[in-house]
């Protein structure tokens, strides 16, 4: 199949999804607003509670549908000279491949000298995606159905036909919850008027049968999307995310998974922003770049990553005195540092094939 065809396909959930919603808003209109509900005021707030979770529910959904992927900024990237020297293979003697791994650690120390890095793969290097050759920024994976690297990513869902990650997330939690309260409003709305189905009956043939099914609908997606928020709001609880929940990351120094979380609040803040005001509507408001990720032991980790006397302060490196020094214990010096000019000193970064 053509990738055109593919594409056009990978959008068929998403039309299947807008179609349900279609066929439910005139089967909760018609049918049971119209011709069923005789009520007035009962009638009035159905319509009024329908429309405000379903507005919600579009908003929130279409937000994270057409989001634009995130993707790591260009300090990430390898230049073309690198790129170059990578894809090479050092030569066909053993000693000339083996010049070649050497200058492709190199590469790679120089590369990511500088760069906002605690964690790496389970053999303790760096985390490298030949694909996109770049050097993968924490919590960073590559997608291989959108065939990018993703920020902070959680899965790719064909549901929306694209990836949640740092620039959607929130708005595919907003969606969820949404979801499925407009799901549970749905479900105890029509449950009177499905109970009549079955003990007195009602007259009027289609709408009984649209009544029924809509019913059964709402209370099927209700479950799943309830299940599914669940899980969901413990990872936001915990600041952690799907992939991280079946692969914990491993950190340089040798630190568990749950290390990115900081307690409940600030956890809940990471996601939806500092400003309770603006939590439950669909607007970016997540905290960070999405490419380094405060930690309750970040100082600790970083500086066994980069080295033993280098600890990475924002975007400077501050450098320890030594232990024989009679300075202050615990003074530092803050200086810059040149990615270009890495020295013999620096924490070993192979290269291998990519990893989660």
């Amino acid at each position: 199949m053509s990738l055109r065809g593919c594409s056009l396909l990978s959008w068929l959930p998403v039309v299947f999804i807008c179609g349900v919603l279609a066929w439910a808003y005139y089967a909760y209109l018609l049918p049971l607003c119209v011709y069923t509900v005789t009520d007035t005021t009962e009638k009035v707030c159905y319509l009024i509670s329908y429309h405000g979770s379903l507005a919600m529910l579009l908003w929130a959904f279409f937000q994270t549908v057409f989001t634009p992927l995130s993707r790591p900024s260009k300090e990430f990237s390898l230049c073309k000279a690198e790129r170059q020297a990578l894809e090479g293979d050092g030569g066909d003697d053993g000693g000339g491949a083996e010049r070649g791994v050497d200058m492709q650690r190199e590469l790679l120390r120089c590369s990511a000298h500088s760069l906002p890095l605690a964690t790496c793969t389970e053999s303790g290097a760096i985390r490298y995606c030949e694909r996109c050759q770049l050097v993968k920024p924490d919590r960073c994976h590559h997608c291989s159905v959108c065939d990018s690297c993703v920020l902070k990513m959680d899965h790719h869902c064909p549901w929306v036909n694209n990836c949640v990650g740092y620039s959607n997330y929130k708005f595919f939690l907003l969606f969820l919850l949404y979801a499925a309260l407009h799901c549970v409003l749905v479900t105890f709305t029509v449950l009177r008027y499905f109970l009549r189905f079955w003990t007195e009956g009602l007259a009027d043939t289609q709408a009984r049968f649209h009544i029924l099914f809509l019913f059964l609908v709402a209370a099927m997606f209700s479950v799943s999307l309830l299940s599914l928020l669940g899980y969901h709001g413990w990872l936001l609880a915990i600041n952690s995310t799907t992939l991280e929940a079946f692969r914990a990351p491993v950190f340089r120094g040798g630190d568990e998974a749950g290390d990115f979380s900081l307690g409940l609040v600030q956890n809940v803040r990471q996601v939806l922003g500092e400003d309770p005001r603006l939590w439950l509507l669909p607007i970016f408001t997540s905290v960070g770049d999405g490419q380094s990720f405060p930690t309750r032991r970040r100082d600790e980790a970083t500086s066994r990553l980069l080295g033993p006397r280098h600890r990475h302060v924002g975007r400077t490196l501050a450098v320890p005195d030594d232990e024989e020094d009679d300075d202050e214990e615990g003074e530092e010096h803050t200086v810059f540092v040149n990615p270009a000019a890495c020295s013999s000193s620096s924490a070993v970064i192979f290269m291998q094939q990519e990893e989660p």
